[in-house]
């Protein structure tokens, strides 16, 4: 009997190599490879799928033959979930949708492929649940069942088989880590059975022309679990996100070849499942009736929107040798570098003072428009003075103290103006030419420049 091959695959970026190392040399992991046993590569592996007319013929073409005509888009039924995934579902497309346990994922899907089943073929593969608990979470939410296909499989040989005889237009696999290919030796979950599942549910949708949204589990730190080279072979890579004392939940777009990244989308967990939120703004701007010191609202730009959200800042007398620094939603370096820039180009001194900064509502902020704001809301907390609840601030702050512009600022105050703000210090170069009723824009190019202004408000 043959000795069986193996090889080592790193599983973050997908390299192989022929004996086990510490260090992968291609992107500098430390004890990421892991074994994988070497099947023989049978025909029907490499064969296209037949029976559809989209099959891909091999043919190759110089670049201008190539039709540029739009790949026609169809709606999943919800808004937020279109707008993520760049105006809808592309046929051929394939999706990744990850998160943590509860966050909704499989509700989520549920409720679309209901919806779609309506229009088109749909197929919905679970390899986790039977498919009586999927029945009942259908009847729980008062989903249409009658037109929905299900199946429960975990084979992936299996599913592309009855997807051939379906047809379907929009298939879900519930969830890749559950899949496995025959000739891979490995456990279902393991890097070599993700990364070759995938690959073959992959070339299955380009060649047949199928929508396929995969759903990945994530790792304790959010990361989504197997291979990286797992996120290099789909098209959209979605991350839903929500704690669950939360009601909300969050789904931003990781990466799209069919739009832009970045982009968030919000639902609301209920009792009929995840709904919409359309003015995402409104439901992150309940603040209290009584202005309160460190409470700001800030305007960032979150994918093709603007989004209001308000950061509150806690300075309070540290008891400790080392004061501390903690900050929800935004980066903890960050802040850090922020203060020092306070500090120096503000003339205020907070290092033995505990900073506490939170994002209300779970959002996380990634752009650097939030900097002013935060500054001014650690200014506010420290001087324990309120500031006017209908002030609104965005801008970039350097380490010279000057506040640098952001982009899409007209839209941001435009949208601020919307939700009834009188008052906005921005910097000087997001000024509108023209003004914007019921807003009063105030200017500034350095940091001292906007703590002088807090005194006009």
């Amino acid at each position: 009997m043959a000795k069986a091959k193996t090889a080592y695959v790193c599983n973050d970026c997908g390299s192989d190599y022929r004996k086990w190392q510490g260090q992968c040399t291609d992107c500098g992991a430390w004890n990421s490879l892991t074994e994988v046993k070497l099947g023989p590569s049978p025909s029907n592996r490499s064969a296209k799928f037949e029976g559809y007319a989209g099959a891909a013929d091999g043919g190759v073409k110089t670049l201008a033959d190539i039709d540029l005509q739009d790949v026609p888009r169809f709606s999943s039924g919800a808004g937020e979930f279109d707008r993520v995934l760049g105006g809808g579902l592309v046929p051929g497309s394939v999706v990744l949708i990850g998160g943590h346990p509860g966050a909704g994922k499989s509700t989520l899907l549920l409720q679309t492929m209901c919806f779609l089943a309506e229009q088109r073929e749909a197929l919905y593969v679970t390899g986790e649940e039977s498919l009586q608990q999927v029945a009942m979470r259908a009847k729980r939410l008062g989903l249409p069942t009658d037109k929905l296909k299900m199946l429960s499989e975990t084979s992936v040989e299996a599913v592309c088989t009855a997807a051939q005889t379906h047809k379907p237009s929009v298939m879900v696999v519930d969830s890749i880590q559950v899949m496995h290919l025959a000739d891979i030796s490995s456990a279902p979950g393991s890097v070599s059975q993700v990364r070759e599942s995938a690959a073959y549910l992959t070339r299955f949708a380009k060649q047949s022309g199928t929508v396929l949204i995969l759903v990945g589990h994530v790792t304790k730190d959010g990361s989504l679990a197997g291979p990286k080279v797992l996120e290099h072979m789909i098209d959209c890579s979605v991350l839903l996100e929500g704690g669950h004392d939360s009601r909300f939940r969050t789904m931003r777009g990781n990466k799209n070849r069919f739009g832009a990244v970045n982009e968030l989308g919000v639902f609301a967990m209920t009792e009929q499942g995840l709904k919409e939120v359309s003015n995402p703004s409104a439901i992150f701007l309940q603040r209290g009736e009584e202005a309160a010191a460190g409470s700001l609202v800030i305007v960032v730009w979150e994918g093709t929107r603007p989004l209001l959200v308000e950061i509150q800042a806690l300075v309070d007398d540290s008891h400790q040798a080392n004061p501390r620094r903690v900050a929800v939603g935004l980066d903890h370096n960050r802040l850090n570098m922020l203060l020092a820039v306070l500090h120096r180009h503000g003339g205020i001194m907070v290092g033995d003072q505990d900073v506490f900064i939170n994002v209300v509502g779970g959002v996380r902020v990634m752009e650097t428009s939030a900097d002013l704001a935060l500054l001014l809301a650690v200014i506010s907390s420290f001087r324990n003075r309120a500031l006017d609840r209908g002030l609104v601030v965005f801008g970039e702050v350097g380490l010279s103290g000057e506040i640098r512009p952001v982009p899409s600022g007209q839209e941001r105050l435009r949208e601020a103006a919307k939700h009834g703000f009188k008052r906005a210090i921005v910097p000087i170069s997001n000024c509108p030419a023209e003004p914007i009723e019921g807003l009063k824009v105030l200017g500034v190019k350095t940091l001292q420049e906007a703590i002088a202004a807090l005194g006009d408000f």
